[in-house]
């Protein structure tokens, strides 16, 4: 072909001609089928849960509000679906072909650390991103790229010690995340820790290298935000079996702890035969989804007499966290959702979860944490605020909650 009789649009994207449009819709369809491929292997998770009245565990729930992914033939409109759970349990829907935080592939502070992710060394990116690009990715080089991760390495050491002290944080959640990275055989953990203050925000405050999540590891995590002014936070959440936890009893030791419900279940059903998970889910559910404290604290029990005397693992594991698995019935109902859970990190996480196996040969440890740091802080920007973040100035002041409510106006409901 000669190169001559090839002629570059600029702004094609506002090109509009009968080849391009049927090229864009053929786009829209395969995208929409492939998510439609990754939503029927989630629902087949469920297949065959269904609540007491009969009805599916997961349905569909229609669609998030379409957005645009910008191609080498210009925007492409897509939809993602979205699912809704009929037993309380969260669920939530994700496309690893389209992720959350990917909205254009021309932002490529988003997109070249997701192709990492998806195992595209530095010497096939300008190739993949002439694909995706078109003109825009011309001389996108090895070299380019390796400047790059420089930048986002120097970027990150800046981040990493920026004053906490401007903001007022009252509840972090934090979680040890494993890349499948190896290195000098150790496994990479990223140590994670999400705040939120007292306007609702929530905001990674670290992202940092540990040692499979030890006390010792933890401990230099605190230290360090509490030389950048982080406050003492009114509660933290977490994984129990975290050695943050210790650390924070010697850094922090007023902060509340509140045992994660998802890690927690899954630790107890673990030690459960698979013949008797799905009522013991059931039942750990009437825990945790109890409307007072005194309900949740009966469920316990019921539970634990239920299961003691066949299967002790299972409620040995249960039992020794009882008081931090109810911590959350002392703050306002309207959080706990978002007390009861990891679920900001993990599912922020979840995409480097199920990608970095395959980024083995071409990141190195700090690579890999400067790629967890640049998607953190990219879908950091599409978080919303924390639902209820008007009470959050009563926590702040001390102000008491039983059950969930403010204990004054629980006194003077009594009263009348």
């Amino acid at each position: 072909m000669n190169k001559d009789n090839v002629i570059s649009f600029e702004n094609r994207e506002l090109f509009e001609d009968p080849l391009t449009d049927l090229i864009r819709t053929g786009a829209r369809q395969l995208i929409a089928l492939g998510v439609e491929a990754e939503l029927d292997e989630l629902m087949a998770k469920y297949d065959g849960q269904h609540t007491e009245s009969g009805h599916r565990a997961v349905v569909r729930s229609g669609y998030h509000r379409q957005r645009q992914i910008q191609t080498g033939i210009g925007a492409v409109t897509v939809k993602i679906p979205k699912v809704r759970s009929t037993t309380g349990e969260p669920v939530t829907f994700r496309s690893w072909l389209i992720p959350p935080y990917v909205r254009k592939t021309r932002t490529l502070e988003a997109f070249v650390p997701w192709l990492y992710l998806k195992g595209i060394s530095s010497g096939e990116m300008g190739d993949v991103l002439g694909v995706l690009l078109g003109q825009e990715a011309k001389g996108f080089s090895a070299a380019v790229v390796s400047r790059l991760k420089a930048e986002w390495e120097a970027e990150r050491a800046q981040w990493m010690a920026r004053d906490l002290s401007k903001e007022r944080w009252v509840y972090l959640w934090v979680d040890g995340i494993y890349s499948g990275l190896r290195s000098e055989e150790v496994k990479l953990c990223s140590l994670v820790v999400i705040g939120v203050n007292d306007q609702g925000e929530k905001k990674f405050l670290t992202i940092e290298d540990g040692v499979r999540e030890s006390t010792q590891s933890w401990r230099e995590v605190l230290l360090d935000l509490k030389a950048r002014g982080m406050n003492v936070p009114k509660l933290a959440v977490g994984d129990g079996a975290l050695g943050f936890w210790s650390a924070l009893d010697e850094i922090y030791p007023n902060t509340r702890h509140q045992r994660c419900w998802v890690h927690k279940s899954a630790n107890v059903l673990n030690a459960l035969p698979k013949s008797v998970q799905a009522k013991a889910k059931e039942a750990l559910r009437e825990i945790w989804m109890a409307e007072t404290r005194a309900d949740a604290q009966r469920a316990f029990d019921q539970f634990i007499d239920t299961y003691q005397d066949k299967y002790p693992k299972a409620t040995e594991c249960l039992e020794k966290d009882r008081e931090e698995l109810l911590a959350f019935f002392d703050f306002p109902a309207v959080h706990w959702q978002s007390l009861r859970t990891t679920n900001p990190i993990e599912s922020t996480f979840a995409t480097i979860r199920h990608r970095t196996r395959r980024s083995k040969g071409c990141l190195s440890r700090k690579g890999m944490l400067c790629m967890m740091f640049k998607l953190g802080l990219c879908a950091q920007h599409n978080w919303r605020r924390l639902r209820g973040f008007r009470q959050l100035w009563k926590v702040i002041e001390g102000i008491q909650f039983k059950d969930g409510i403010e204990t004054k106006q629980f006194d003077n409901q009594v009263a009348a």
